[in-house]
């Protein structure tokens, strides 16, 4: 308890990561359109994780890889274009097949044309597809960066792809695994599933990921001599072992579960072994009201917005609620129990937990932590009082495997066990005068009980900030 008040929210910072590097990579939303829910739950999740590994002694780096090379980016680039002529008065009529609908491209094809005029009107594809998928990937991205700040996650780092590419960073990543022996021009069998005579066997130039625990070899050129994205991916982590970081962790969503084992493999091929990958998939997350999942965004075209569901509810609730599931697990979000005053809203439970804390303090005067370190706490002796003190006592612990694990929702369900302890303490207070927090005639234990409901406070508060939530001072109905 005295550990408690004297380090404040620092209560629980551990020496464990010693100071290592630690590259923690999330969101990495390609830069076609705003993000959705689902890019939410893994820029809290990513964000969460950072915080947990710095409060346990890591230095870490938040990084946001930008995928702006492929095919992508150019359909990105050619939807742009039409919404740029669009602004300079051109009937466009229905958005072709294969384009991007969402209407989020009007805004960027209306800067353009304020931007150059009508310069790219009578100009050639050739011309012009650089110079507007350039722009449109900008404006973009600084949306991105705009729903992440709503969110509260800021990044350290943003690496371009395309920039990594114009580097030679790809040719030295692949003539480092050369060195080694580790590409070769092989032909890999079928894939499963496919029939013989839909299969045609090529010589493909190869990395031998199954010497590193990959299930087959993998492509790294392409059938018209251009790199495969595996190529590009396997340079960017060795980029960044480059740049000191030999602990990398990787966020991803759902789809990308097929992908783990070929990193993992390419990043021990070519960092000699020095390099150790963790991928963490953040699964769906299933957006509801009442029950019943919630209409697509017209303007975003095919989903909700992340800015939409934030300004819904508000960051800290998006945050608490995104992790109160195992990344690896579907999670539901409805509106509805989301915002509800109730022990089943866990944002609401904890958070009153340091309200209720709060509230008790301002009516004892507001003492300090340090003008209630000395009080005589061997007055604390209630069996639901030694609970909550032991409860306390292994934040450090939970830090610590926490931020082994590599698994911050547990902040989430250690909190709620706190919050629980200390509703209950307090329920009991009601029907048991003697455990009351403010005792009439005892200020001995009354500053005993003080210094235990500021070091409920003091925890909370300490785990919060892990999950980027800020602590209430009272509760609004």
């Amino acid at each position: 308890m005295r550990d408690v008040l004297a380090a404040g929210p620092a209560y629980g910072d551990s020496a464990l990561g010693g100071g290592l590097p630690v590259n923690v990579e999330y969101v990495s939303a390609n830069p076609t359109g705003p993000l959705h829910a689902a890019h939410g739950r893994g820029a809290v999740f990513g964000d969460a994780l950072a915080a947990l590994l710095a409060k346990a002694g890591y230095a870490v780096t938040r990084e946001y890889y930008i995928n702006d090379a492929g095919a992508q980016v150019d359909v990105l680039g050619r939807s742009a274009y039409l919404r740029y002529r669009e602004a300079l008065g051109e009937a466009i009529g229905e958005i072709p097949a294969g384009l991007y609908p969402g209407e989020y491209l009007k805004d960027v094809g209306e800067a353009l044309a304020r931007r150059d005029g009508d310069r790219w009107l009578a100009a050639d594809e050739a011309d012009w597809l650089p110079a507007v998928r350039g722009f449109a990937i900008a404006e973009i991205l600084e949306t991105i960066k705009a729903d992440l700040e709503l969110l509260g996650v800021r990044m350290d780092v943003y690496t371009s792809e395309r920039g990594l590419v114009a580097s030679g960073a790809v040719d030295t990543a692949l003539a480092s695994l050369e060195e080694r022996g580790l590409i070769y021009v092989g032909v890999l069998e079928p894939p499963k599933g496919k029939k013989p005579e839909d299969w045609e066997p090529r010589p493909q130039t190869l990395f031998a990921a199954t010497r590193f625990g990959d299930d087959v070899d993998r492509p790294l050129k392409k059938s018209d001599g251009s790199n495969t994205y595996f190529a590009n991916d396997i340079a960017y982590h060795h980029d960044k072992f480059r740049r000191g970081f030999a602990s990398q962790i990787d966020v991803w969503g759902a789809d990308h579960g097929g992908y783990i084992k070929r990193m993992q493999a390419a990043t021990t091929a070519v960092t000699d072994g020095k390099a150790a990958l963790d991928v963490k998939i953040c699964q769906l997350v299933h957006l509801l009201q009442d029950g019943k999942p919630v209409k697509m965004s017209k303007r975003a075209g095919t989903f909700v917005t992340l800015s939409d569901v934030i300004g819904e509810v508000g960051k800290d609730v998006v945050r608490f609620i995104m992790l109160t599931r195992r990344n690896d697990q579907t999670l539901d979000f409805d509106f509805a129990k989301v915002t509800e005053q109730s022990k089943d809203n866990p944002v609401f439970y904890v958070q009153y937990a340091h309200a209720r804390c709060r509230s008790v303090l301002r009516h004892a005067g507001d003492p300090k932590p340090a003008e209630l370190a000395n009080a005589d706490l061997s007055r604390l002796e209630a069996p639901e009082e030694m609970a909550l003190v032991r409860r306390m006592a292994t934040w450090p612990r939970q830090v610590e495997s926490a931020a082994e694990a590599h698994e911050p929702h547990r902040v989430a369900f250690y909190l709620y066990d706190l919050a629980s302890d200390f509703h209950a303490l307090w329920n009991r207070g009601k029907d048991d005068t003697t455990l009351r927090f403010l005792v009439d005639g005892d200020e001995a234990l009354t500053r005993a009980r003080l210094a235990m409901v500021s070091a409920v406070a003091t925890v909370i508060a300490s785990g919060l900030a892990v999950m980027g939530v800020e602590p209430v001072e009272e509760m609004r109905s």
